[in-house]
């Protein structure tokens, strides 16, 4: 006969409070079939497997680590390979784990009127066992192992042999305590059936966020959470792995945050705060923060090698190659991927390939380290925006444009090392980081309106008003923190200490561009900027009572500017008559000729203490409820500095109350969140279209809730979430333009065997469906957007080493806007301009198809 263990749950208190870890538990076990070839040998033998399972539960990787012969060692990875697990979890959030599982092989004793039965099997139902282990003192890190021995029963018809046991090993980065209701930390798992089309798309797992894109595929997408208009990243606070990816002194918008560097097999969760309560966040968390961690855990992705086509509707191709050596875990891996499409209309073109990798390592003492390496180059053009009347009367087509000049090109090249160190009752973390940035864009939203002929200048024609910019930038910093455990009050509480500092180099330049000749004709911004921004804070975990938790502390920040202008003159009250400047963009006279240099340096320097806590009670019978406080700060635009002037930081006040829920079955989990908030910014940042960006405005309040439910199965994950939100300018209490006050999103996941097999092989059917609704967004001049309403669906089949899939979005292919706008604007220089405010839009993708083909080999 053969068997195997059923491992049976038991938790592992991992750090000071809370942080609970559980080890898999079987879900469904298939028993190894004694090989008939073995039966004539009358073999016994034990089997000894480490097997992998991923987030979601299933077997990725099997290697034998006792042998019990090659016939015996393929019937019980055979077997294993048809096992699915409740997978383990730390602080109810699924992570992958490997553990160790025997298997018993002997055969069956012959009844007296059989010589040579059928083979047959019997399962070992696994007795209760006592939890015991330890790493790094009791602290949940990555790299160090929570190991749990749960003893074996005797073999049923078998002589009784010495207890023998498993071993869990649960592997994952340190993680910091919740913040409550609104901290949300994704699995991406079995979502990656919903067809996403980069990595900047995982974030609508979160809930209140909409995704827009004027700027064409190889733009960072404007991101609209809770009701800010953040932009491409001035008011979320990126991350990857920790590493900072917000460009501070972008021309495009300080805190432009381009994730599509990001291959999205290769992020293994992402974590989304909403609103500025934990003391780690730093610049730019005012709506929030986003961190992306990176692994190669998925299914269908496991170790070996794994590569991928795509190709599909308007010359979309992509082509990806994955590879992770066996015997290393799921932070170890390499990547690149290769993309190209024509676009779905005129302009739309793009290019990019990116490349990612990263090792990780066991040091001495149960820490570890990590080396990760990217490096990302695209080349893009986009349509920009049109407008209405234009539209509807039939002068230009629905995906047509303007100006075929926009668009843009970028790189960027980033190595990072950190590591993670326990000692006795202390975690030690330090990461450091380099980045190196390249940035090209144009664009033009107001077509011939904004170069009037000035009394200096020579006569001229309107020009354009196509935005030439082109940024450089290199970054390094550094991050490091100690968290301690100690006992207080007669409970475990944790203390964090840690520091954030960074450095950036910045050039960027702004031109406008003429339409007839392409040659710049005007230097708007020129600036060489040193930046730095040096943060410490203090942030505690305190358990008052078992059902009472104080998590918070307090931020303080440094940022300090350097900024040279090299076109500080653009204009004099009173130009010499006898030596006019004429057209020159950057001026070396003042009133009446007199001489000065065009350039010109500014300094300053300030600091900010920001506050933030959560109070949490429970859980009472799977409910937990907090209530937070938390403040925020963006650092301003280089351009906006003057000497020794205090700069005007934006400055966040945030408040929200909650409830979380966590439960269900043994077959379903089931959680679900609701949260009421409200957030106040001092200076708001407003979309201009004269300037192609953001700029500073009035103080704004922002109220609303949010309620999002989860529901888990071995058969579908279904997730969806609803946001409400108002906006409103304190000063006029009009509602704040662009943003939208209603987003619906739902994310469903099937998966099941298929009722057939391919050559003796199972099939696996996996689905994905996601939903996204948007309401009538506030514009300018009282105007009101339409509604977005799309449908996005896939269908793969996964059989051996091959995976066959199909994809759709906008599946009811609606002609919707994308972005919508309200401003004047003049895009036929041949007429009179008329400056009234008009409707403008960005056109979003009609239905697109997708075929893909992965083939996976190289591991077992």
């Amino acid at each position: 006969m053969a068997a195997a263990l059923c491992v049976t749950a038991m938790s592992w208190v991992a750090s000071a409070q809370d942080h609970v870890v559980t080890p898999p538990l079987v879900s469904r076990h298939v028993d190894a079939v004694y090989p008939s070839a073995a039966l004539v040998a009358g073999q016994h033998a034990d089997v000894v497997l480490v097997v992998t399972v991923d987030a979601d539960g299933h077997v990725t990787e099997v290697k034998v680590r006792e042998s019990g012969g090659p016939l015996l060692d393929e019937a019980a990875i055979v077997a294993i390979r048809q096992w699915f697990f409740q997978p383990a979890k730390r602080d109810g959030i699924a992570l992958s784990s490997r553990i160790l599982v025997p298997f018993h092989f002997a055969p069956p004793a012959p009844p007296p009127e059989m010589l040579l039965p059928p083979p047959s099997s019997e399962p070992v139902v696994g007795g209760a066992g006592v939890v015991s282990g330890k790493g790094n003192g009791g602290l949940s890190t990555a790299g160090s192992s929570a190991t749990a021995h749960v003893a074996l029963p005797a073999t049923p018809n078998t002589p009784k042999e010495p207890e023998k046991s498993t071993e869990v090993t649960v592997t994952g980065r340190a993680l910091t305590p919740s913040r409550g209701a609104s901290d949300f930390t994704f699995d991406v798992g079995s979502f990656e059936a919903v067809p996403r089309q980069n990595s900047t798309q995982l974030l609508t797992l979160a809930p209140g966020i909409l995704l827009t894109n004027e700027g064409g595929d190889g733009h960072a997408e404007q991101v609209f959470l809770r009701g800010f208009d953040a932009r491409e990243g001035q008011d979320i606070e990126f991350s990857v792995g920790g590493v900072p990816i917000n460009e501070v002194g972008n021309l495009h918008g300080n805190g432009y945050a381009d994730t599509h560097f990001i291959i999205p097999e290769l992020v293994q969760t992402l974590r989304v705060v909403e609103g500025p309560f934990d003391p780690r966040q730093g610049n730019f968390a005012v709506a929030g923060s986003a961190n992306y961690e990176l692994g190669l855990s998925r299914r269908g992705l496991q170790r070996g090698v794994t590569a991928k086509a795509t190709v599909g509707s308007f010359g979309t191709e992509r082509l990806l190659l994955l590879w992770a050596p066996e015997g290393t875990n799921e932070h170890t891996f390499g990547g690149v991927e290769l993309f190209k499409s024509d676009g779905f209309g005129q302009n739309r073109d793009s290019r990019r390939g990116s490349a990612m990798g990263q090792y990780e390592g066991i040091i001495g003492g149960g820490g570890l380290y990590r080396i990760t390496g990217t490096a990302y180059a695209n080349r893009y053009h986009s349509a920009g925006v049109l407008r209405d009347d234009d539209f509807r009367a039939g002068k230009i087509g629905f995906y047509d444009t303007y100006d075929p000049a926009q668009g843009g090109d970028g790189t960027r090249f980033t190595l990072s090392g950190d590591v993670e160190v326990p000692r006795g009752d202390t975690l030690y973390r330090q990461q450091f980081y380099a980045i190196a940035r390249g940035m090209g864009l144009r664009e033009n939203f107001t077509g011939f309106l904004l170069d009037p002929q000035e009394p200096i200048q020579s006569p001229h024609a309107q020009r354009g008003d196509l935005i030439d910019m082109d940024m450089t930038e290199s970054t390094v910093g550094a991050r490091g923190s100690s968290r301690t455990r100690l006992k207080a009050l007669g409970r475990q509480q944790e203390i964090e200490v840690g520091y954030s500092a960074r450095g950036d180099s910045v050039q960027g330049t702004q031109r406008r561009i003429e339409a007839s000749t392409g040659h710049p004709y005007r230097v708007e911004t020129d600036l060489n900027s040193r930046l730095a921004n040096v943060g410490l804070y203090v942030d505690g975990n305190l358990s008052l009572l078992k059902w009472l938790s104080l998590r918070g502390g307090v931020r303080g920040d440094l940022f300090t500017f350097n900024v040279q202008n090299n076109c500080a003159a653009q204009s004099v009250a009173h130009p010499s008559k006898t030596n006019p400047p004429g057209d020159a963009s950057c001026l070396s006279q003042e009133n009446f000729g007199a001489y000065r240099d065009p350039t010109q340096r500014a300094a300053t320097a300030s600091t900010v203490f920001l506050p933030r806590g959560s109070i949490i009670l429970g859980p009472f019978s799977g409910v937990s409820y907090n209530a937070s406080f938390g403040e925020g700060t963006r650092s301003i635009d280089p351009g906006y500095v003057a000497q020794d002037a205090q700069t005007p930081f934006a400055k966040v006040t945030a408040y929200e109350a909650g409830a979380a829920f966590s439960g269900g079955t043994e077959k379903l989990s089931v959680t679900a969140r609701s949260v009421f908030f409200q957030t106040k910014v001092d200076r708001d940042l407003i979309f201009s279209e004269t300037a192609g960006r953001n700029i500073l405005g009035g103080g704004t309040t922002r109220t609303g809730w949010l309620g999002t439910v989860r529901l888990r199965h071995r058969y579908f994950d279904q997730a969806a979430n609803v946001t409400l939100v108002k906006s409103t300018f304190d000063d006029t209490h009009l509602v704040v333009p662009y943003v939208p006050d209603l987003v619906v999103r739902s994310d469903t996941a099937l998966m099941d065997d298929m009722p057939f097999h391919i050559q003796g092989a199972p099939v696996k059917g996996i689905a994905g469906l996601g939903i996204t609704y948007v309401g009538h967004r506030a514009l300018p001049y009282g105007q009101r957007s339409d509604v977005i309403f799309t449908l996005d669906a896939s269908a793969t089949l996964r059989w051996s080493m091959v995976d066959i899939g199909v994809a759709a979005t906008n599946l009811l292919d609606r002609r919707y806007r994308l972005g919508e706008f309200n401003y004047a604007s003049d895009f036929d220089p041949s007429r009179a301009p008329v400056l009234s405010p008009v409707r403008h839009f960005s056109a979003g993708a009609p239905r697109a198809l997708f075929a893909t083909l992965g083939i996976a080999w190289g591991a077992k």
